[in-house]
């Protein structure tokens, strides 16, 4: 149903099965975040990578999972704030 909610506002999607192994270019895009940044996501170690020879690939499960609870702390912050505005009023 969330496929077809995106679907239906013209949002692109992207089908990815969550065994596929991904470039580091290929998660940025995903996030919506450049290479650089992503890069310094996983050297912090806050998206699990591996390497094949010297480049790195990301699990699309990890990333995903990254991607949900950057979306839950975004919400929670969000919720905040707006209660935060709401105490003010």
């Amino acid at each position: 149903m969330e496929l077809l909610r995106h679907i239906g506002r013209g949002d692109s999607v992207t089908l990815v099965p969550v065994n596929k192994m991904l470039t580091t270019q290929q998660a940025a895009d995903i996030l919506n975040i450049s290479r650089p940044f992503l890069i310094s996501l996983l050297e912090k170690g806050e998206i699990e990578f591996s390497l094949v020879g010297r480049h790195r690939r990301i699990k699309a499960e990890h990333l995903f999972a990254y991607k949900k609870a950057r979306d839950e702390r975004r919400a929670a912050a969000l919720s905040d704030l707006a209660e935060l505005d709401a105490e003010l009023l």
